[in-house]
Formats: C-alpha cells, sequence, structure tokens
C-alpha cells in the first residue's frame, strides 16, 4: 500500500471513529432509571463546602463521592443568574432571565444563547417535574423555604415573575403534585391571599393530609401529603432548636418513603434554600449550618438510591452567591501560617445564627443588653467601639422604619463573625462561576467535565425516560388574545376550531379567565392557574392534566382543552 493510501486510510479511520463518538456520547448515552432526586443547595460555592467540612472536624460530606463535573450558571442575558432563571435552565432545558418562573424569555444576549422566535417569547415551557408526572410517576418539591419561592416555584408552576407567589402556590394546587413540603403557609390560607382563595381547603378536598409539624411529620401515613412547617420560611437549621419544624433530611426521608410507593417511580426535587440567603447575607455560621443540614438530607437520598439500584441521585447549586473565601486580606501576607483553628474556633462559639439572635431582641433593649446576645448566642465577645455603633445604628434605623437599613441584623454582625474567622466575602449578591456537579448513578455513568444548566433537564429527560418537548405540546398551547378579542370564524389555524369568539375577562383582576364562546352559543370559561374548564354557571366541564396559564397578554392551554372546543 502507498503512502497516499495509508494516508487515506487512516484519514477515513479517523473521521468514522470521530463520528462514532459523537454519537455515542453526550446526554444522549444514558440507561434509564425509575427514580430521579434532584437536591439543589441553593447559592452553595465551593469554599461554602470546604468551611462546612472543616467545621465538621474534616470529615467528608456526603456529597463529596458523587463529584464528577462543573455547570455552567449563567442566564440568558447575563453572566450572574438569579434563581428564577438558574432552576428554569434545571427544570425546563431552556435558559431564561431574571424573575422568569418555568418560563421562555424575551432578553437575551449572553454568547451561544440564541434568541427564539418571537412567537415563542413569555410562554410556558414543560418542565421535568410535569414530564414525569405526565409519564405515571409520583412527584414531589420541597424546600425550606416558601415553596412557592423561585427554586420550588420553577419545577412546579409558570409565571413571568417569581414575585407572584400567589399564583404559584395556586398552580401547585391544581398541577397533581404529591407531596409539597416546607414553608409558606400564608400563600395557601384565603385570609393572606389576595383573591381569598382557600387552597387548603382545596389540598383537602382532593385527598391531601394537611400537616404542620414535626411530629405529625413522624407519624403521617398517606399518599399526598401537604406539610406547611411555617408562615413564612423555615428557620435556618442552626436556629430550629425549640420549633416545631424538621430538618430537611427528615422531611426528605418521608418524601422518598410516600413517592417511592409508586411502582412506575418519582421525581424529587428538594432545595436546601436558605444556603443562599446565608450567602446573601455574609453570615458564616448561619451558611454552615445550612450547608451541613442539606448534606444530611443528601445522605437520605444517597442511601435510598445505593438501597434501590434504580435511583439516581443529582446534588448541584443553582449558582454561586457572596464570594465566599477562606482566608481574606488580613492574611495576604501570612496566609501559609495560619492554623485551621484560627478559622474555625470563632465559628464554634456561636449558638445561634445572627437572624436567629435577632429574634430573641425586644424593642425595649438598650445596646449593653443586645451586646450581651450576641456575646452569649453569636459568640461575639469583643466587639469594638465602632462595631458597637454599627449595631447601635442598625436598630435605630429599624426603629425608625428606615429603608436604607440592612435586610436584617446578620448583615450587620455575619461580616464582623466573618473577620475574626478569617474569611472573605466579596458581595452580597450572586455569583457567577462554575458549580460543582455531584451525581449518584447505579451504572456509574453520569455527565463529566464542564457542561451547561440547561443539559442537566436533558439528561433527567433521558434516565427517566420523559419527552419535553411531547409534555409541552400537550400543556401549553398559544391562545393570542390581541388577535381574538375581535370576532372571528377560526379558533386556531393548526387546530381547525371554529368559534365566534375568543376574550380575556379580566373584570375580577386577581382571577381573570379566558373564554370562548364556541359557534353554537355555548361558553367554554378557563380560569387562570386552574387545571379545568367551567361553563356559564361554574360548572366544571372538564379536568385537564396541566393548568391554564396567562402572562399578562396571551393565554396558554392544554392540548385537551383545544379538543374540548367544538
Amino acid at each position: 500500500m502507498s503512502r497516499k493510501s495509508k494516508n487515506y486510510l487512516i484519514f477515513f479511520v479517523s473521521t468514522f471513529m470521530l463520528i462514532i463518538i459523537i454519537f455515542t456520547s453526550g446526554i444522549g448515552n444514558f440507561k434509564s432509571v425509575k427514580n430521579v432526586i434532584f437536591l439543589i443547595p441553593d447559592g452553595m460555592s465551593i469554599s461554602g463546602t470546604t468551611l462546612a467540612r472543616w467545621y465538621n472536624g474534616g470529615q467528608p460530606l456526603a456529597m463529596d463521592e458523587m463529584a464528577c463535573g462543573l455547570v455552567r450558571t449563567y442566564s440568558s442575558d447575563a453572566p450572574i443568574a438569579d434563581s428564577a432563571p438558574a432552576a428554569t435552565a434545571y427544570a425546563t432545558g431552556y435558559k431564561s432571565s431574571t424573575g422568569f418562573i418555568a418560563m421562555i424569555p424575551d432578553k437575551f444576549g449572553m454568547p451561544g444563547v440564541n434568541p427564539v422566535d418571537k412567537d415563542k417569547e413569555l410562554s410556558p415551557v414543560a418542565t421535568v417535574l410535569e414530564a414525569a408526572r405526565l409519564n405515571g410517576k409520583s412527584v414531589g418539591i420541597v424546600s425550606t423555604s416558601e415553596t412557592s419561592h423561585a427554586t420550588p416555584a420553577d419545577f412546579s408552576a409558570h409565571a413571568i415573575s417569581r414575585k407572584e407567589m400567589d399564583k404559584i402556590a395556586e398552580q401547585q394546587a391544581y398541577n397533581f403534585i404529591d407531596v409539597i413540603m416546607g414553608g409558606g403557609a400564608n400563600y395557601f390560607k384565603a385570609d393572606k391571599r389576595a383573591d381569598k382563595e382557600d387552597l387548603l381547603k382545596e389540598f383537602k378536598d382532593k385527598g391531601y393530609t394537611y400537616i404542620t409539624t414535626k411530629d405529625e411529620l413522624n407519624k403521617v401515613n398517606t399518599n399526598k401529603l401537604l406539610a406547611l412547617f411555617a408562615n413564612g420560611a423555615m428557620a435556618y437549621d442552626f436556629d430550629r432548636q425549640g420549633t416545631d419544624e424538621p430538618s430537611l433530611a427528615e422531611m426528605t426521608s418521608k418524601a422518598i418513603e410516600i413517592l417511592s410507593k409508586n411502582k412506575n417511580g418519582f421525581f424529587l426535587m428538594v432545595e436546601g434554600s436558605e444556603i443562599d440567603w446565608a450567602a446573601h447575607a455574609n453570615d458564616p455560621v448561619a451558611l454552615i449550618g445550612d450547608i451541613l443540614a442539606f448534606d444530611k438530607a443528601v445522605k437520605v437520598a444517597l442511601d435510598f438510591a445505593k438501597k434501590d439500584k434504580n435511583t439516581i441521585a443529582i446534588v448541584l447549586s443553582d449558582h454561586g452567591n457572596s464570594g465566599i473565601t477562606i482566608g481574606n486580606r488580613s492574611t495576604s501576607g501570612d496566609y501559609d501560617k495560619r492554623k485551621l483553628d484560627e478559622f474555625i474556633a470563632p465559628l464554634k462559639k456561636a449558638k445561634l445564627t445572627a437572624e436567629g439572635v435577632e429574634k430573641l431582641i425586644k424593642d425595649d433593649m438598650n445596646i449593653d443588653q443586645i451586646k450581651s446576645l450576641i456575646s452569649e448566642y453569636y459568640g461575639i465577645s469583643d466587639l469594638t467601639e465602632k462595631e458597637t455603633e454599627e449595631i447601635a445604628k442598625y436598630f435605630e434605623m429599624k426603629k425608625a422604619k428606615d429603608p436604607k437599613k440592612p435586610y436584617s441584623l446578620a448583615y450587620v454582625i455575619g461580616p464582623m463573625m466573618a473577620d475574626r474567622a478569617f474569611l472573605g466575602f466579596t458581595t452580597n449578591g450572586h455569583t457567577g462561576e462554575e458549580v460543582v456537579l455531584y451525581i449518584y448513578s447505579p451504572y456509574n455513568d453520569k455527565p463529566t467535565g464542564v457542561i451547561e444548566n440547561t443539559d442537566i433537564a436533558l439528561y433527567i429527560e433521558k434516565v427517566l425516560g420523559l419527552n419535553l418537548n411531547k409534555t409541552n405540546a400537550d400543556f401549553f398551547n398559544k391562545i393570542d388574545t390581541k388577535v381574538q378579542e375581535e370576532a372571528t370564524t377560526k379558533f386556531n389555524t393548526k387546530y381547525n376550531k371554529n368559534v365566534a369568539l375568543v376574550y380575556s375577562d379580566k373584570s375580577d383582576s386577581k382571577n381573570p379567565k379566558l373564554i370562548i364562546i364556541q359557534s353554537d352559543g355555548i361558553a367554554l370559561v378557563f380560569p387562570e392557574n386552574k387545571n379545568y374548564c367551567i361553563d356559564r354557571d361554574g360548572k366544571i366541564l372538564k379536568v385537564f392534566k396541566s393548568v391554564t396559564v396567562f402572562n399578562g397578554n396571551d393565554w396558554f392551554i392544554s392540548k385537551e382543552a383545544i379538543d374540548l372546543i367544538k
């Protein structure tokens, strides 16, 4: 064989092997399982896990053995992501922008993120939780924040703004979620909601068991559970003693116990929500406490997955936060001389988080009494004159209801603790670095290297045998009322339905409705955030597998709803 022929042979063999590698690698090549447990330590940066490990005597964390790669966290239009688009990427496989809850954005600009067709902007997009449910699996969400907060919301609802927590809670009540656990009871109570709807009654009427205490959680035996342990967010784990609240690990264990009854499998999302909040406050005590509490939940999931042998456990933060470092400006010249105890001993003195200390402070206390509480419960007994003035100023501003005051006492004294432990923080906001990907798979096949946050939804889709595109087509079909508020003979050219009129009824601003008048004069009414259609008299005509979503201009209804129209 000539040298030229050999070169051609090498070229063709190399090309063939490259094609084989391309088509047998990536998200499409992983083996399927029955269950996925996705645990999200919101805002957890790698220095936080390092610090928590040292605080815990250097013992490995449960998640350590699962580490396998890095994930890029940017949103569709910014290098630093808000929690809403960050979790949207994990839940749907779409990059989104600040505030959006499982919605396609209308803002782009980051390299490699291509704008969508204008017609698709501001559209809801199906989540892996919804696709799993459509596939016959049980589904659940667990968080230490309000369950209608950004991350749990992204898996279970759809909204233009994460601030629409009433709307999110309402969708959760109608989205067939088997287990909902966390805080945020006020978003389900009639007297606390703007629309005065009693969502707690709705859950009870649907056969859910509703509980509010740790003792009830230990005893409950049910297939459908709504467990709301606080009116707002739950306490930091460091501050949980003396409350009726369970740990994140206990909630995770109960959720798995309930969901695993389904022979078809389950999908569970668990969020350690307040790791993020502790990082925002630069409170290292709260940060460590909630990371270690989250890791105990990881152990529960990991132990189940190893025993079950048909479960994948994923641990993945949605973004970094605070720029925390072990070592700060004061260690610039002697960082390698500092002993471990210098970083950890100050932290060990704290019995509560800074927020926990603040809850002990009464309005009539003077600065000396406040300093005494900080000394006893937060472990700082050597406050400087300047630090004392900062604390006194905070409470003066709080008493005066000055909007310029820091969010909480943690924002004032957390950094003081950090200084004593030689820890650095660069911001009270999120950060844009990659986060560590942790996965346990019974087949040990998992993504590696540096991947996109959107790849996680595709990975879950693959290993659970889901179809996100089909779920999206089944659940969300756009009804453009800007065009259809005028009388028409065609409802939708795609479905070729004949109707007389389509319009938005906004007479009740808290409960808008899509109304379709058929050619025969019969009215079909689709209330926002509900999973059913009613007639003019309020009688339910049909219950659908998905909720009706309204983005303020356009309505999105299910294929089942369209099939109902004559």
